[in-house]
């Protein structure tokens, strides 16, 4: 066995441990770094087999090469077809919330608590517990906090994983007096779609630690230029306001199917469909939302 056939070995052994730590800890950071790792060891263990086995005789760099490239087809039309899925399920694209009272809207681990005990020092107080159903009985559940002046409002966002685990994302929002929203977030689900002009949003998915995202919101609010408004209605209407409105728009706006047509066509036009896959490539191997002017 050669060196090669050792470093293909290793490699899978370390994505295998980086798959069992993603499981426990859900890291948006753990999974890019696995998903490189396995098209890596596709495109180089693809290549070596074949040129081990005799069964294509062409230098190994461009095995390699069509070896990379099957696995971009591969996941393309995987991800495709999961789009297509989503368009045509029941699955709202924009869940309604309504008021968490069972009791279960923050998780138990510990690296989850001592976000809450942060949130507590610095002044932080919960304004309301809500969840979402996206369907099969599966609940986003999200617990938002304001702090003293209620200027800052923390949508703390915790996300159901396929593997069991579950990742906490931030949403963090001010509204300023000349009528604009600002929004800072940390979420790496795909979006693709629209915002209404004077949301005036940036996605940082890399960005994992909550003080880091509020003081980058605070400097986006303090170059604003105008002053900022306390809240004054209730997260559970101002949540099913932004869903009402985001459907509205997106679907003046070309990414939806009028409601009519849905049931014929899918929610998403192709257009959004297409849209929704460029980011879904650049979130999960690159961290970054897809930028549209």
């Amino acid at each position: 066995m050669n060196h090669l056939a050792y470093i293909l070995i290793a490699a899978m052994a370390l994505s295998m441990v980086l798959f069992q730590l993603n499981h426990r800890y859900a890291s948006p950071m753990l999974a890019i770094l696995n998903r490189w790792l396995r098209w890596l060891i596709f495109a180089f263990g693809g290549a070596y087999l074949v040129s081990d086995f005799d069964l294509i005789h062409r230098p190994y760099w461009l095995l390699c090469v069509v070896f990379f490239l099957v696995w971009f087809l591969i996941e393309t039309l995987y991800n495709w077809l999961a789009i297509h899925a989503l368009s045509v399920s029941p699955l709202p694209l924009f869940p309604r919330y309504s008021v968490n009272q069972s009791g279960d809207e923050w998780p138990t681990l510990p690296r989850l608590l001592k976000v809450r005990e942060w949130l507590r020092t610095q002044g932080f107080k919960q304004s309301q517990a809500l969840k979402a159903e996206i369907g099969g009985g599966i609940y986003l559940r999200a617990s938002v906090y304001q702090d003293a002046d209620a200027k800052i409002r923390i949508q703390v966002m915790f996300l159901p994983q396929a593997n069991g685990g579950v990742t906490v994302c931030y949403v963090l929002m001010s509204q300023t007096a000349d009528g604009r929203r600002f929004t800072t977030d940390n979420l790496y689900v795909p979006f693709g779609g629209f915002y209404p002009e004077n949301w005036l949003v940036e996605r940082l998915p890399w960005h994992r630690a909550l003080r880091k995202l509020v003081a980058r919101h605070r400097a986006r609010v303090m170059r604003a230029g105008s002053p900022v408004e306390p809240w004054s209605d209730d997260p559970l209407n101002d949540l099913n306001s932004q869903q009402s409105e985001l459907d509205r728009l997106n679907t003046e706006l070309g990414f939806l199917h009028p409601h009519h047509e849905r049931e014929d066509l899918g929610k998403i036009t192709h257009q959004g469909r297409y849209r929704v896959w460029k980011e879904i490539w650049t979130l999960d191997y690159f961290g970054r939302p897809t930028r549209y002017e």
